[in-house]
């Protein structure tokens, strides 16, 4: 609905865009040409020839003209009124069909002859004008029609791989400060996206989660054990991991919103499913597809930010989303344990819960959430332009290169793979998030030993102890204002170095700081869990564990967005797909795991792991470039 809405708002605000362009060309047309204005509402017939190849381009004359000597001229022509008149019957973006000049001269004012014979030089000389990109303010004529005085539309001829001859009109936005540049929008707005983005991560989390303290009512019913009932957690995340390499293709061909609205709807059918599933195999395969689904709409949110924040920007608001992706997978057992607790409800009351919670956020994503995938906004502009003009030579730069969608659905497919097998970046980083999610999700499983036998509380209060998680992240978070004053800093020297922005490096910070706090918090949970023992020193653990989770998370993310750049979404998926299949391997493994080894030593083995994965963020912020300066996809500084 709201893009349905931003569709026809986009047409309205390029139709004022049009009208600055051709009043400012008009005012100059007056000054250096001393013509009347032309009508460039349609494409005539010489004009078309551009569309067979013919050659044409801007004279470059008219950006001489003095801004001011523009603004005086356009505001003396409102006042005489036969201007006005001549001016409505060759106007450029007018409603009525273009006709030949020659064919109504009867119907020209008296005088009028001598200006006539004029407009054609006038256009006969533009005919045989070679193209360029239009000028800074739209005063350089290029191509044809409307394209002659519009800013952020390039001329030029299709390549061979494009497809047919002759020129197009590339359609890309007006500057750096066009308004329809999602960049630009007003910071309300933003933050709102960036809120409807962070909550589409935080219900799908939840439903990753929910249900791992249900699983002995849930085993229970369904006759299976324990260990076989936590498949439906784990199930969740493959799927989860499967649904990342879908999602670039699909939000690159139909935008960010509609993958946002379809995928959680299906999301929330099979959470349905799986509520209402009568045998295991039921629950299984929808928990599984589930999954599936809900991984497509988060997989796509760190795209949605890129679209709307600039670098600098994304240091502030990328910890927003970052908080709530790793908040539901911890809130999760929160609300299952009171669920399961409940003498009132069902266990089943752990998926309609995650269902409605889903629903809500699915209703405000239809009705408030705007589309800010910036391709698709110029396949908008592009298409708004060829019904204004009836020319259909207007294209964005995605229409006229763009791969059948067969094809980057298979480049999608082997891609992450291709990188994964061959940059340590990548390699390395997947690795450090596969173990902070195995060691997160085993939580899962361990909370029930590390505090229900160890400490005898109640599943409702075992569910709490995952709230001390989530202070953890709440402490991470301040640490983008020191993060960004050291990026204030070192863009000052990367300045004085002739360089325009930071090494992909300076995103490390977050885990250069928060690495060594994940071994010393899994040592801490592990030999301070005893009777004998205060709750809180295993509950300060998970403190200190979730600062550190969220400061690795951060860093990995950013820094894969910076030093990948177009690869990105290929790196980012193929690390989604390994550390979700790991950790949904590794849920099913955390009940006898921590059975048979116990708390002491399962910890301690994991503390052993994560101490083993600390030096790689120092390793890549000290030899980060020279590795990218050797590989294929990551571009060198």
């Amino acid at each position: 609905m709201q893009s349905y809405l931003q569709y026809h708002r986009f047409r309205r605000t390029l139709e004022t865009q049009i009208e600055t362009d051709r009043n400012r060309t008009r005012a100059v047309d007056r000054v250096n040409q001393n013509l009347p204005p032309s009508d460039t509402s349609r494409a005539s017939d010489p004009e078309k020839d551009v569309e067979r190849g013919e050659s044409v381009a801007s004279s470059g004359e008219n950006t001489a003209v003095d801004e001011a000597t523009i603004g005086a001229t356009a505001e003396n022509s409102n006042h005489g009124h036969g201007t006005e008149e001549h001016e409505e019957e060759f106007d450029i973006g007018a409603e009525h069909d273009a006709e030949d000049p020659g064919e109504r001269r009867d119907e020209l004012p008296p005088n009028s002859h001598d200006m006539e014979a004029r407009r054609r030089q006038g256009d006969a000389d533009l005919s045989r004008l070679p193209t360029t990109k239009s000028g800074r303010s739209g005063l350089s004529r290029s191509g044809t029609a409307l394209g002659h005085i519009l800013t952020g539309v390039q001329v030029r001829k299709r390549e061979e791989h494009e497809g047919g001859e002759g020129n197009v009109f590339i359609v890309d936005f007006q500057g750096d400060r066009d308004s329809l540049n999602p960049h630009n929008w007003g910071w309300g707005i933003r933050l709102w996206i960036t809120f409807m983005v962070a909550s589409i991560g935080f219900v799908v989390g939840v439903a990753s989660s929910i249900d791992s303290i249900a699983i002995q009512p849930a085993s229970q019913e369904f006759g299976i054990s324990e260990v076989a009932e936590s498949l439906a957690t784990g199930l969740y995340l493959i799927g989860f991991g499967a649904g990342a390499l879908f999602a670039g293709p699909f939000s690159e061909t139909l935008g960010r919103n509609p993958i946002y609205i379809v995928t959680m709807a299906i999301y929330i059918a099979f959470l349905a499913g799986a509520g209402a599933s009568q045998t295991y195999s039921q629950q299984f395969a929808t928990r599984f597809f589930a999954g599936f689904f809900g991984s497509t709409p988060l997989t796509c949110a760190g795209g949605s930010l890129s679209d709307i924040w600039n670098a600098s920007e994304r240091t502030l608001m990328f910890p927003i989303f970052a908080n709530a992706a790793f908040l539901g997978p911890i809130i999760g057992p929160v609300i299952g344990g009171y669920i399961v607790e409940s003498s009132l409800i069902s266990w089943r009351w752990t998926e309609w819960i995650t269902i409605i919670m889903s629903g809500l956020v699915l209703i405000l994503v239809f009705f408030t959430l705007p589309e800010t995938f910036p391709p698709i906004l110029l396949k908008w502009k592009a298409a708004h332009l060829r019904a204004i003009t009836n020319d259909e030579r207007y294209r964005a730069e995605v229409e006229v290169r763009m791969d059948p969608f067969l094809t980057r659905l298979g480049r999608a497919c082997y891609r992450p793979f291709l990188l994964t097998a061959t940059e340590p970046i990548i390699i390395l980083v997947a690795l450090y998030l596969t173990v902070v999610y195995i060691i997160l999700f085993t939580f899962l499983d361990g909370y029930d030993f590390i505090f229900g036998e160890i400490h005898n509380v109640s599943i409702g209060v075992q569910g709490l102890c995952f709230l001390g998680i989530a202070l953890g992240l709440f402490l991470a978070s301040p640490l983008v204002f020191l993060i960004r004053n050291l990026a204030a800093k070192g863009m000052v020297k990367a300045k004085a170095n002739g360089k325009d922005k930071l090494p992909p490096e300076f995103r490390l910070w977050y885990a250069m700081i928060g690495a060594p706090t994940i071994p010393i918090a899994m040592f801490w949970m592990g030999w301070t869990s005893s009777p004998e023992i205060s709750i809180w020193s295993p509950l300060g653990a998970s403190v200190l564990f979730g600062f550190g989770i969220l400061c690795i998370f951060i860093s990995s993310y950013q820094y894969i967005i910076d030093a990948y750049e177009i690869y990105a979404a290929s790196a980012l998926a193929s690390i989604t797909l390994i550390r979700y299949v790991a950790a949904g391997a590794m849920t099913v493994v955390g009940v006898p795991f921590y059975q048979n080894l116990g708390v002491h030593y399962t910890c301690t083995i994991l503390a052993c792991i994560s101490a083993a994965m600390v030096p790689i963020p120092y390793l890549f912020y000290f030899y980060g470039h020279k590795i990218r300066a050797r590989s294929k996809y990551a571009p060198a500084d």
